[in-house]
């Protein structure tokens, strides 16, 4: 088991600081940070949440810095349907509602979908099964041959787009059940064709439905100052049509969708 000042360094060295950068930022001695980093020094409870600040460590692994040094948890991890959380559950669920007719999702830091708005639904019609059994993966469902994938024009722009987030997600963020999902579906392999992505902040994606194109492009969201594990690791995607066709299709199917049985 690492000491919290072997695992302080790990996030030091990860962000790429010096230990007088760190010190500086979080207005400490360097001296203090080089002692606390190789355990000469102890630090309270509130030196390591102030050097995890500045560090951005994330709240899951902020609490495994405090459980190193022999302190409590301080920030609490729950099911985001709990009462507790209700508030924050309504906000994700109006977000969504809110961007109808277009798809949006809100996924963990695992990219599992924990809401989706009515506007998926048409996407998963002919998704095998099994991909549906919940939690529903983000990744797994795009990628998968039995998915999305046969769908994805460009697939291979959008696979390499999403082990460029991932890959840097693992960075900030180590994490084996997101590992595992990497090297299942976005482990470079010796043969794979490289292809450019133009813009990470409006991301391509091209689906064909039955000879129909829709072009769309996602935007990220997440919360601004989260103090629970459970929304700081909660993302929404929505997605945006990029042409006067794509954008037309979901207006129809949100009218179709509204419109009293006959």
């Amino acid at each position: 088991m690492h000491t919290v000042g072997e695992l302080l360094r790990q996030w030091r060295h990860r962000r790429r600081l010096s230990q007088l950068d760190l010190a500086i930022a979080a207005e400490v001695s360097a001296r203090h940070v080089s002692l606390v980093e190789t355990g000469k020094s102890r630090p309270s409870a509130e030196m390591i949440l102030r050097l995890a600040e500045q560090l951005d460590v994330p709240l899951r692994e902020r609490n495994r810095l405090l459980l190193a040094a022999g302190f409590a948890p301080r920030y609490a991890e729950r099911p985001l349907d709990q009462e507790s959380l209700s508030a924050a559950w309504d906000a994700i669920e109006r977000v969504l509602r809110a961007h109808e007719p277009y798809p949006a999702l809100a996924i963990d830091r695992r990219w599992d979908i924990v809401m989706s708005n009515r506007a998926i639904d048409p996407f998963l019609a002919a998704v095998a099964p099994d991909l549906l059994v919940p939690p529903i993966n983000m990744v797994r469902l795009g990628l998968d041959p039995r998915g999305l994938a046969p769908h994805i024009v460009n697939l291979a722009q959008v696979r390499t787009l999403l082990r460029i987030r991932i890959a840097r997600q693992l960075a900030t963020a180590p994490d084996p059940g997101l590992t595992a999902l990497y090297e299942d579906y976005l482990a470079p392999h010796s043969g794979d064709a490289s292809q450019p992505v133009e813009s990470e902040v409006a991301i391509p994606m091209i689906f064909s439905f039955g000879g129909r194109e829709l072009r769309l492009f996602s935007t990220t969201t997440t919360f601004g100052t989260p103090m629970d594990i459970t929304l700081d690791e909660v993302a929404i995607e929505s997605y945006y049509p990029t042409d006067a066709d794509s954008a037309a299709y979901f207006t129809a199917l949100d009218a179709g969708r509204q419109s009293p049985a006959l």
